[in-house]
C-alpha cells in the first residue's frame, strides 16, 4: 500500500494530539484513503523533553528546515504557532514543493495571501481547518457543505477562552479578574492572556471565516475588535433577567451596502442554541440563503479536537495526491480571480439592537430627558427598566433595550446623555443580536 509521508513542525499540544490520532487511527484512516499517512520526522526545541505522543516510530530532530527539506515529506503539518518562523519554514516548505496543514490561525489571517499565491505558482494546497474552531469543521463545512448558498452571515463563539470566563460570571456570580485567574491555572488562557480577552483570538479566526463565506480578501485589520475585560456582573445578571444571555461573540455579515467585520461582547435572547452553549465549548451560526440557519458546535481547541482537523485535512490533502490533484478546492473556497474586496463598513455603520446602561440621580424628569435624546434620533426603544434604588442610594439604574439602529446614531445619543447634569459616569453599551 502507498505510504505519504508526514513532516510535523512543533511537538507541543497540537502536534502531539495529531501525531497520536494517525498512530492510534492508522488502520482506519488506510481504509478511508487507500494508502498509509506515515509520519517521517518531528521537530522540536528540546529532543529530551517528555511528550504527549509515542515517538518511537519517526525521527526526531532540532532542525526545523529538516522537516520541510526533506525529499521524503510529502505534507508539512505546522503547529509551532507564531509568525515570523513559521511563515519562513512554510514558504520554505511550499517552495520545496510540500503540501500544508496548518492550524495557526494568526499566519492565514495575517499572511495568507502571500503564502496562497505561493502555493499556487507551486502547485501545492495548503489546508487549515485548524486554525478555526478546533474540531468542528467550520471552514470544510462552509468551502464545501454550504458550496451552494450564498451566505450572508457568520456569527459564531470561536474563542473557548472567553466563553468559559463569561459562562463562570453567569453561572456562579464570579468576578472577571477571578475567573480569569483559574482559566490561565486550568490552561485555558495564557499566561499573557490579552489575545483571548481583547478578541484577537477571535478577530483573527473571524478574518478567515469570513474571506470563506464572502470570498473576499483576508483582512484583519478591518477587524473591529472590542474585549470582554469590562464587563461587570451587573450587566450580567441584568441581561439574564431581560432574557438574554452576554456571549463574547465574532460577527460577519454581508448586504448590498457592504461587509460588517466585528467582534464584540453580544446579549443574545436565551432561547437562541448559541446562547446556550456554555464552558470552552464553540459554535458557529452560518445562515445561507437556501438552506437556512445551521449551528456547528463542539470543542474549539485541546490536542486531539484540534488533531482531529488537521487529520481531517492530512485525508483531503492525500486524497489530492492519489488523484493527482494539487488543489481540488481553492485556499478560500472561491477561485483566486474571484476574489472580491467589497466595502469594509465603518464602526458607525453598523446596525443592530443596543443594551445601554445609565446610572442616574433619582430625581423626576430625568426618564423624560433620556427619552428625548432617543427620539431626537429616532432611536426606537424596545424595552425600559429602571431598578429599584438601593437603601439609602441616591442614584438607580436605567436599562434600555433599543431596536435597530445605526452605531452612529447610538454613539451621538451617548454623548448626549453623559452630558447631562443627573447622569453619573459612562453609559455601558453591550449590542443586541437576535440572530433569527
Amino acid at each position: 500500500m502507498q505510504a505519504i509521508n508526514i513532516g510535523i513542525l512543533g511537538l507541543g499540544t497540537v502536534g502531539a494530539g495529531t501525531a497520536t490520532i494517525l498512530q492510534r487511527n492508522a488502520d482506519e484512516i488506510s481504509r478511508r484513503l487507500g494508502c498509509r499517512l506515515v509520519v517521517k520526522v518531528a521537530s522540536v526545541q528540546d529532543r529530551n523533553k517528555a511528550r504527549d505522543c509515542d515517538c518511537s516510530g519517526f525521527e526526531i530532530t532540532e532542525n526545523p528546515h529538516q522537516v520541510v527539506s526533506d525529499p521524503d515529506v510529502d505534507i508539512v503539518v505546522e503547529t509551532i504557532g507564531g509568525e515570523t518562523l513559521a511563515k519562513q519554514l512554510m514558504l520554505e516548505a511550499i517552495a520545496n514543493g510540500k503540501h500544508i496543514a496548518t492550524a495557526n490561525k494568526a499566519l492565514i489571517a495575517l499572511h495568507g495571501e502571500e503564502i496562497f499565491a505561493a502555493a499556487r505558482d507551486a502547485g501545492v494546497a495548503v489546508y487549515y481547518e485548524a486554525a478555526v474552531a478546533g474540531g468542528i469543521s467550520i471552514i470544510k463545512s462552509l468551502r464545501e457543505g454550504l458550496a451552494g448558498n450564498r451566505v450572508s452571515l457568520v456569527a459564531g463563539i470561536i474563542n473557548g477562552t472567553g466563553n468559559f470566563i463569561l459562562s463562570e460570571m453567569r453561572d456562579k456570580g464570579r468576578t472577571f479578574a477571578d475567573v480569569l485567574s483559574e482559566a490561565q491555572q486550568l490552561g485555558y488562557a495564557e499566561a499573557d492572556p490579552t489575545f483571548d480577552v481583547e478578541g484577537i483570538d477571535a478577530a483573527h479566526k473571524l478574518t478567515i471565516l469570513a474571506s470563506i463565506a464572502f470570498g473576499i480578501p483576508l483582512q484583519f485589520d478591518n477587524v473591529y475588535t472590542e474585549g470582554i475585560g469590562a464587563l461587570s456582573l451587573t450587566d450580567v445578571g441584568y441581561a439574564e433577567e431581560l432574557g438574554y444571555r452576554i456571549k463574547h461573540l465574532g460577527i460577519a455579515r454581508v448586504d448590498e451596502r457592504g461587509v460588517e467585520l466585528r467582534v464584540h461582547p453580544t446579549l443574545i435572547p436565551q432561547r437562541r442554541l448559541i446562547a446556550n452553549v456554555d464552558g470552552v465549548m464553540n459554535a458557529v451560526l452560518v445562515k445561507g440563503d437556501a438552506v437556512g440557519n445551521t449551528l456547528h458546535y463542539g470543542a474549539g481547541a485541546g490536542a486531539e479536537p484540534t488533531g482531529s482537523a488537521v487529520v481531517a485535512d492530512l485525508v483531503d490533502i492525500a486524497r489530492n495526491i492519489v488523484a493527482n490533484d494539487a488543489a481540488r478546492i481553492p485556499a478560500i473556497a472561491f477561485q483566486a480571480d474571484q476574489v472580491k474586496q467589497l466595502e469594509i463598513k465603518p464602526r458607525g455603520q453598523f446596525e443592530c439592537a443596543y443594551y445601554l446602561r445609565v446610572e442616574v440621580n433619582d430625581v423626576a424628569g430625568v426618564m423624560s430627558q433620556l427619552s428625548k435624546v432617543f427620539a431626537e434620533r429616532e432611536i426606537s426603544l424596545e424595552a425600559i427598566t429602571q431598578k429599584e434604588p438601593a437603601p439609602g442610594a441616591t442614584a438607580v439604574s436605567v436599562i434600555f433595550i433599543t431596536q435597530r439602529t445605526q452605531e452612529e446614531k447610538i454613539d451621538s445619543a451617548i454623548g448626549d446623555v453623559e452630558t447631562m447634569s443627573d447622569v453619573r459616569g459612562k453609559v455601558t453599551r453591550i449590542r443586541v443580536e437576535h440572530l433569527n
